[in-house]
């Protein structure tokens, strides 16, 4: 079968042959006509991703659209190693196949479920519950935005939205955020604004695509001063890092702050971190 094959990371993949795949226990097979690019699957592609397997040579992509062979007409993911979905088929489990209407097109779909789903695991795995107040950290791109709208169709009560893009983040309330805050100020004045647009009844949880300095902001904001009060239950779910792969996160944050940090992604379903008591 014809495939995007990379034998190199750091280099763009070949479109050449490759041996097809041969479903197995609990696997069908997919006719694919779309594949999402995703900055997943460049990460994967690089061998940057922590999830990589580091083996070549290895088709690209994680989801994608396409038919099985009864005719069915499914968005799909889960490919197993070296196999990609940027390839004329592709092997999945069974359970990993969702029926989608003629209605959506199949480019549509391939590049919607995979940020669409991003929200939605972080809200799950942070057990949210309706009328919540939701910050989500980097609003402004493709995942940002579907995640506003996530989290207003499952009735969040406030959604505050940071992010760098002016447009774009002009364009927000339509989608259902109650307040936007920029990227685009110096560290004390965002700490400042957030902390302002939390008010009296603070952030129950933060659905984080940055990472780095805004993710710090954030947490000042959020951290509380003195000895005498109940800290509230804060939950930030850590997803993406387009602003660094680290922060500078203080004891004494989880200490005086009601702050639970997850991540949401192919790693351990407990907390990484918590400061909860």
């Amino acid at each position: 079968m014809k495939a995007a094959v990379v034998h190199t990371f750091g280099r763009p993949p070949r479109f050449e042959e490759f041996p097809e795949p041969t479903a197995g226990e609990g696997e069908v097979r997919v006719s694919v006509r779309a594949a999402g690019l995703h900055p997943v699957v460049k990460a994967l592609a690089s061998g940057s991703h922590y999830a990589s397997t580091h083996v070549l040579p290895l088709i690209p992509g994680i989801d994608g659209v396409g038919f099985l062979d009864d005719g069915t007409r499914v968005y799909f993911s889960m490919d197993r190693p070296p196999y990609g979905t940027m390839a004329e088929r592709a092997v999945v489990p069974r359970d990993m196949c969702i029926p989608i209407p003629d209605s959506l097109d199949a480019v549509t779909a391939a590049a919607l479920f995979n940020p669409a789903l991003s929200s939605w695991f972080a809200l799950t795995r942070a057990e949210f519950a309706p009328g919540e107040t939701v910050l989500i950290l980097g609003a402004t791109g493709a995942a940002g935005k579907l995640a506003v709208q996530v989290a207003k169709h499952l009735g969040a009560g406030k959604v505050i939205a940071l992010g760098r893009n002016a447009q774009a983040l002009s364009e927000l309330p339509a989608l259902g955020v109650d307040v936007t805050i920029s990227l685009n100020q110096s560290d004390q004045d965002l700490t400042a604004a957030i902390a302002n647009a939390a008010g009296a009844t603070g952030i129950d949880i933060i659905i984080d695509y940055l990472w780095g300095r805004p993710t710090e902001a954030v947490i000042a904001a959020i951290t509380r001063q003195g000895m005498m009060h109940m800290a509230p239950r804060v939950r930030l779910i850590q997803v993406g890092q387009m602003a660094g792969p680290t922060i500078t996160l203080p004891g004494s944050v989880l200490r005086g702050s009601g702050l639970e940090i997850f991540g949401s992604g192919a790693g351990p379903s407990r907390p990484s971190a918590s400061g909860r008591r």
